[in-house]
C-alpha cells in the first residue's frame, strides 16, 4: 500500500514586540494580594519573617558596637 503524504500545518506563538500587556493580572492589586496572602497564611509568615528581622537587627546592633568600640 502506498503512503499519500499529507501536509501538517504547526502553529506557532509568539509574542509581539509591540505587546504591552504580556501579564497584566501580576501587578494588578498587587497589595491587596500580599495582604491577603500574608493574613491567610500568617504563621508562615512569622516563621519566616522573625528569624529575618532577628538576624538584621543583631548584626546591625553588632556593627555600631564595633563601630564604638574604640571609645572605651
Amino acid at each position: 500500500m502506498g503512503k499519500i503524504p499529507v501536509k501538517i500545518k504547526a502553529v506557532q506563538y509568539a509574542l509581539s514586540p509591540y505587546q504591552q500587556k504580556v501579564m497584566p493580572g501580576l501587578w494588578k492589586d498587587l497589595p491587596g494580594k500580599l495582604t491577603h496572602k500574608v493574613t491567610e497564611n500568617w504563621i508562615s509568615a512569622s516563621l519566616l519573617l522573625t528569624p529575618l528581622v532577628g538576624v538584621y537587627s543583631y548584626v546591625q546592633w553588632y556593627q555600631n558596637k564595633e563601630k564604638l568600640e574604640h571609645r572605651f
